[in-house]
């Protein structure tokens, strides 16, 4: 096994538990939030193009003391009717449709997702630096 091969193996294991730890704190932090009522204004599935493909997404308007916001995180706009007053998630001036939201929206949860991205990338830089290696003894 030659040099790089072996510091990308060891970089994908620190990637991979960097991750895992990551993920345990996103999972039991205690994110502030304050769970209040709002009235919904607007909810509409809305298509847009993303990367040449056509891709679904829900844009629901609330009205929380007189000032409107625009509910993150919704997974659906069926439950969202005009009129109807819903729960939602107040969080540093944002309003989330769930606590996942919240917890998602963290600088924690920012570098969760970057070390699993990471972890992802130096695991298949680490299979194709095996590849190559085979590859070379092949031409030999």
């Amino acid at each position: 096994m030659s040099k790089k091969t072996v510091i990308l193996m060891i970089a994908t294991v620190l990637c991979i538990i960097a991750t895992v730890v990551l993920h345990g704190v996103v999972d039991n932090s205690d994110v502030e939030y304050e769970e209040v009522e709002v009235k919904v204004i607007s909810s509409e599935t809305v298509y847009k193009k993303i990367l040449g493909k056509r891709q679904m997404q829900y844009e629901v308007f609330v009205s929380y003391y007189g000032k409107e916001y625009e509910l993150k995180n919704t997974h659906s706009s069926a439950p969202y009717i005009p009129g109807r007053t819903v729960t939602a998630y107040l969080s540093n001036e944002k309003l989330y449709a769930n606590i996942e939201g919240v917890k998602t929206s963290t600088p924690v949860a920012f570098l969760y997702f970057a070390c699993l991205i990471a972890s992802f990338g130096m695991l298949i830089m680490t299979l194709s630096s095996f590849g190559s290696k085979k590859k070379n003894l092949a031409n030999t």
